[in-house]
């Protein structure tokens, strides 16, 4: 049976849009990055980012999937290698032009990024193309690839045996991601591979926890191809959901005393683990914007965040150059909390900068895309008219 192909959401891309300006601004070292770490409880860009776009790739490849496994996959791993290519290109310019900075300005910040790689050059960059040494920023398109690879695996399981086993299964993994799985698997690669880089080196996210993410992400992606409510959201859940966000929020800025905050919950509000506390978080603040949507969507729904989300990798990558360079403007004195933030007109100047980048870069990405769909939409129905065209009608091309 023919499926009718599914039509782009714009919404969607606008969301992934979103989460990278979210997150470009809170990594750019400026004052600004203050007002947008964790506003919303215990809920980044990073984990918002990850989500959609595991939903996204469940919406679009979970159907194809059944009718044509083969492609699916080449197009999933040709993907996969696509957003590793990028990643070797992000490592050479770190290690190259940023550890030339990091070692003739003596930029403490840069230095910290880079300092496993300027001490242990041929572990790390050994390392780093296996996918075991990540350093900070360098971290979330690692994950990606590796999730990405494994995703056709995921999806062919879910037809055949049912998203119920695949979830109950990523639940598992990230209860044992809880308790030291990740710990475990390090000390077993180093031990093979030899390459003594220690686990602090090998990226912040652990991905045994963060799959559950990706997981559920994918899974909602497939049920809202195949059902346009994938979620029925009763307004008494959505009511319990949004005082439960609420109180995180409370959590996170101190309202209710010494014995509730991020410091005395330590490892349940966990942002590289997903501890227990911030998986109710982050389940009971997606219960509620989705039941919200009506009303959340349209004020996000426009550009440049349309624009942004359909070009997110370049504009991923060309965030952190930008981020670099940040750094690099760093006056090299830390303040009281240990932090080293830009401020009045270089913090301005580096953010409209940034942002004006990306929107270009976005804008030309995507125009270089549509002229390219367009172009195969042309190819395709001259061929399908030469076709319909006596053969010697065809060679002519009259």
């Amino acid at each position: 049976m023919h499926l009718p192909k599914l039509e782009r959401r714009p919404e969607l891309d606008a969301l992934r849009g979103l989460f990278l300006v979210w997150m470009t601004v809170t990594h750019l070292p400026t004052r600004f990055s203050d007002f947008v770490n964790q506003p919303l409880g215990f809920v980044t860009s990073a984990e918002g980012f990850v989500f959609i776009s595991a939903l996204l790739l469940g919406r679009l490849y979970s159907r194809e999937l059944a009718q044509d496994p083969h492609t699916v996959r080449a197009k999933l791993w040709k993907r996969s290698l696509k957003i590793y290519q990028y990643h070797l290109v992000m490592l050479a310019l770190a290690f190259t032009i940023g550890a030339e900075i990091a070692i003739h300005t003596h930029k403490t910040a840069i230095v910290n990024l880079l300092d496993f790689y300027l001490a242990h050059p041929v572990v790390a960059i050994l390392g780093s193309v296996l996918l075991l040494y990540c350093p900070p920023l360098l971290d979330i398109l690692p994950m990606y690839v590796t999730f990405l690879f494994l995703t056709p695996v995921v999806l062919t399981a879910a037809v055949r045996i049912g998203w119920r086993w695949i979830l109950a299964a990523s639940c598992l993994v990230w209860v044992l991601a809880q308790f030291g799985l990740r710990d475990l698997v390090h000390g077993w690669i180093v031990h093979i591979t030899h390459l003594p880089i220690p686990l602090q080196e090998t990226g912040a996210f652990n991905l045994f926890a963060w799959q559950a993410l990706w997981t559920v992400g994918m899974w909602l992606g497939a049920r809202s191809a195949s059902d346009r409510v994938p979620l029925k959201v009763p307004g008494w859940v959505a009511g319990i959901a949004a005082a439960v966000c609420i109180f995180f929020i409370g959590v996170r800025f101190g309202w209710f005393g010494p014995h509730l905050t991020p410091q005395s919950l330590g490892a349940k509000l966990d942002k590289w683990q997903i501890g227990p506390l911030r998986v109710l978080n982050l389940t009971a603040f997606t219960v509620f914007v989705y039941w919200a949507r009506r009303y959340v969507l349209p004020v996000f729904n426009r550009e440049p965040f349309v624009t942004l989300g359909m070009a997110s990798l370049r504009v991923f990558c060309a965030h952190i150059v930008f981020v670099f360079a940040g750094l690099t403007m760093l006056y090299g004195d830390f303040n009281s909390d240990g932090l080293d933030q830009l401020h009045g007109i270089p913090a301005i100047a580096l953010l409209a900068c940034t942002f004006a980048s990306l929107i270009w870069l976005a804008s030309r990405e995507v125009r270089h895309k549509r002229l390219q769909k367009e172009r195969r939409r042309v190819h395709e129905m001259k061929e399908r008219e030469a076709a319909h065209l006596p053969p010697e009608m065809a060679k002519t091309g009259t």
